[in-house]
């Protein structure tokens, strides 16, 4: 498949999240279901692309509905020319390589504290890592967090490579969402 076979193009309304935390500026997009079928994974997948022409590159997140949804910032809603509530044309094509996911301090700590966690991290794929960190960093409490964390380097220095029973799209689990959209 070459690059331009893996291009596609589509218009989305972009929305108010409902509860935008403290950043209250940014927007959403919740790309339609052919659209999102054309990507190579349910789970987290970057692409490059456009919006109304402009440039950028983001990692779609799974809304649960095996789709996707993107996350519009505020500096790329004025960059772009474009706001909450405007119909506009989205372009996008999955990166041909994955980039490689920040490992948060918390996790980066306890593998170090594991050299046999840490030695099976070294050896697993991006994707793998990637979503290793997202069934980490989606958990609502700190508690649930410190647990997956343990369970993660127990789970990695007995060889695991991925994780188990994650669903990464959220299809089975619920576990990922689009924002609800706020008025």
């Amino acid at each position: 498949m070459t690059t331009d076979d893996a291009r596609f193009r589509f218009e989305v309304k972009l929305l108010r999240p409902l509860k935008p935390g403290d950043d209250r500026s940014w927007a959403f997009a919740v790309l339609p279901r052919d659209a999102s079928e054309r990507l190579p994974r349910r789970g987290r997948t970057s692409v490059d692309g456009t919006i109304n022409g402009y440039p950028f590159r983001a990692t779609l997140e799974p809304d649960g509905q095996l789709s996707h949804w993107l996350k519009v910032s505020s500096d790329l809603l004025d960059a772009a020319g474009v706001a909450v509530g405007d119909i506009v044309i989205l372009e996008l094509v999955p990166v041909k390589k994955e980039p490689e996911p920040d490992i948060p301090a918390d996790f980066e700590k306890a593998l170090a504290s594991t050299p046999e966690a840490q030695k099976v991290w070294n050896t697993t794929t991006t994707l793998a890592r990637v979503d290793w960190i997202h069934w980490i960093t989606s958990a609502k409490q700190l508690k649930t967090r410190e647990k997956r964390i343990g369970d993660a380097c127990d789970m990695l220095a007995t060889g695991k490579k991925a994780v188990c029973c994650f669903d990464s799209s959220g299809y089975y689990s619920r576990a990922f969402r689009a924002p609800e959209v706020g008025s």
